[in-house]
């Protein structure tokens, strides 16, 4: 009798938090776990409403349905499929199951921390910056950062209707949808379109 392989758990614990300023909302996110790792991604059509909700669409069916390409094609992908669009500002990024490391790489001002369980000189948090651009429209030399990751990492991406302070309030003992879930309330501002998402890294797997 043959043994069949147990698939992987997810590396990653996930949630998400968002509010419309007017429906349909013009900020989406995209996860996709696979048996090697996690891809996570936010985005922010430009402006609000219907136009914007469209650009993000076309967006994240390209994220989905390319999810095995490395990051920084994967925003390549993206503005080639939103040139007809508003366009949208965008961050992504791969949780790799094999050498516990996140791949990260952006475009506009979508921000993102990336806030270590336990810092050390090895090991501090990270504010990860973007270059200017919008994947559609005009698209900035895009470069992909690694960094290593430990159990407990917290990946946290904000669209730019959430006060870009909200990294000094993250309780990361709270779940990843308990943290999103608090930055909104805590953060919105109000006068956007508002959108967090949240990915906490497990841990490789065997």
């Amino acid at each position: 009798m043959t043994a069949t392989a147990l698939p992987r758990p997810s590396v990653i614990e996930w949630g998400w938090a968002g509010r419309a300023l007017e429906d349909p909302s013009g900020d989406a996110h995209a996860v996709v776990e696979r048996s090697d790792g996690a891809l996570v991604a936010l985005l922010d059509g430009l402006g609000h409403g219907f136009e914007a909700a469209v650009a993000v669409r076309e967006a994240v069916a390209v994220i989905e349905e390319q999810a095995s390409a490395s990051v920084v094609d994967l925003v390549r992908q993206c503005h080639d499929a939103l040139h007809k669009t508003r366009g949208a500002v965008m961050s992504v990024a791969w949780f790799d199951a094999d050498d516990a490391s996140m791949t990260w790489t952006g475009v506009g001002n979508v921000d993102s921390v990336l806030i270590r369980a336990s810092a050390s000189t090895q090991t501090r948090n990270e504010a990860i910056a973007t270059p200017g651009g919008v994947v559609g429209y005009r698209l900035p030399t895009l470069r992909a950062t690694r960094y290593a990751v430990s159990p407990g990492d917290v990946l946290v991406m904000a669209t730019d209707g959430i006060r870009s302070t909200f990294s000094s309030g993250i309780v990361t003992q709270f779940s990843a949808q308990e943290i999103a879930e608090s930055i909104l309330v805590r953060y919105a501002k109000g006068t956007d379109d508002a959108h967090v998402l949240v990915a906490r890294f497990v841990g490789a797997r065997p």
